[in-house]
């Protein structure tokens, strides 16, 4: 009998250690497992050390988690580079793609995250450019618009009302001004071209007059069979002006020169580019870049006042990583846009326009996203379709073609012909 008792608490001692570790093994499982690393591979290069504070902020409070942050950008390519680690097997947890046509591309690696948080927040319309069905296959950035960033004091000088430059022939007006006060007011040029980077001149300068053919909208642009190009002429216009009063060699300046020497340095009145330049213009000179810059839109003929504002990259999910770190990188992801950390870390520390709702009463931190969100706000808004263009439409025909057309090597009209065929023979293809 005494042997029976022994062997009856045995079996109950065994039974309730099971039922005790399948208890920590479901709390393991729900708070995103034990020691699962996030591995984030993302192109924002400008935003890395935010990020990784970010990311160490993150695993201070999640302490099983680890979060890896890798940006690449500037000049290296960061679509070749995810490529490469695809291929390789070191395949990032949670990866970014800039809309349609990557999507494309990686499909059969991004899971559905219209589970999450941040899917049922997203702002009307962020989601358009990476839903298919039911299904949401990005998790939007933030809100980005460019145009031209401008010197305040130089135009002060200058006599110029930036508020003003409405037209193309109000631009004009001014650069000229500019260009004559060039030696008093301590300039090189006007602007400050960098023809090394077709994606200033392609992506953001080409989308400001191919935008309009598309109605703005992405998924238009990815599926249309051909490139109308209407606006072919205002983009020729607004190209020679920039290229015709910048300073230095403009096919031997690059994004780094363009912002950190030229614009950073004062040396120039104004360049073309977005709120993502606010930090690398404040680790020059803090007090320049929060009280000494702003951002006009690109005059465009029938859209005075409105600024290109979108997406610029979307968080994808790793399909292929096991089931645990898909759910960790979700639940990073909802961290960072629905927990009262993670938003001010948005808004404070990455300078982010949000693409989320929930943001109310959060001031933006500097005056270019100041900018983009009083666009946002008002309406007064174009949309971004480069993230549209048929796959290597840009890179192998739009921009090496304008960086021949600069170095006059090349018509504007065979320009012009080389990217409608090129559009349309790879829109075939698909």
């Amino acid at each position: 009998m005494k042997q029976v008792r022994q062997l009856l608490a045995i079996i109950m001692l065994s039974v309730a250690s099971i039922i005790l570790l399948s208890a920590c093994g479901t709390n393991q499982e729900s708070s995103g497992g034990k020691d699962i690393t996030i591995n984030i591979l993302q192109g924002k290069v400008e935003n890395n050390t935010q990020f990784k504070q970010i990311a160490a902020q993150y695993e201070k409070s999640h302490p099983h988690i680890k979060v890896v942050i890798t940006s690449v950008g500037g000049g290296t390519d960061y679509l070749s580079t995810l490529k490469t680690r695809m291929s390789a097997g070191d395949e990032p947890t949670i990866f970014s793609v800039a809309g349609p046509a990557e999507v494309s591309q990686f499909r059969t690696k991004i899971t559905d995250v219209a589970d999450t948080k941040a899917a049922k927040l997203a702002l009307p319309g962020t989601l358009d450019a990476v839903q298919e069905g039911s299904k949401v296959l990005g998790l939007p950035f933030n809100l980005e618009g460019y145009g031209f960033v401008y010197n305040k004091k130089i135009f002060r000088q200058a006599g110029i009302d930036a508020a003003k430059l409405t037209t193309y022939d109000k631009l004009l007006a001014a650069v000229k001004t500019l260009n004559a006060q060039k030696k008093q007011l301590g300039l090189k040029g006007v602007f400050s071209l960098p023809g090394q980077e077709t994606w200033v001149m392609t992506n953001h300068l080409g989308n400001v007059f191919i935008a309009p053919d598309f109605n703005g909208n992405v998924k238009t642009a990815y599926t249309s069979k051909k490139l109308p190009f209407t606006r072919e002429k205002e983009y020729k216009r607004m190209l020679d002006l920039e290229n015709d009063y910048s300073a230095g060699n403009v096919m031997q300046t690059d994004y780094s020169q363009q912002v950190s020497q030229y614009f950073g340095l004062g040396q120039v009145a104004m360049i073309q580019q977005g709120d993502w330049i606010y930090q690398t213009v404040a680790q020059i000179d803090k007090k320049f870049a929060a009280d000494g810059i702003g951002m006009i839109p690109i005059p465009v003929d029938g859209y005075a006042g409105k600024m290109p504002v979108g997406v610029p990259n979307y968080w994808a999910v790793n399909s292929t990583r096991p089931k645990k770190e898909q759910q960790a990188a979700k639940d990073f992801l909802d961290w960072l846009y629905t927990t009262a950390q993670g938003k001010k870390d948005v808004v404070d520390l990455l300078h982010f326009v949000p693409a989320y709702k929930g943001f109310s009463g959060m001031k933006m931190q500097d005056p270019l996203s100041e900018a983009v969100f009083q666009h946002t706000q008002t309406k007064q808004t174009t949309g971004w379709v480069f993230a549209g263009y048929p796959v290597s439409w840009e890179a192998d025909n739009l921009g090496p073609d304008v960086q021949k057309y600069l170095s006059k090597v090349m018509s504007w009209n065979d320009l012009v012909t080389d990217a409608k065929q090129a559009w349309a023979n790879l829109q075939s293809t698909k």
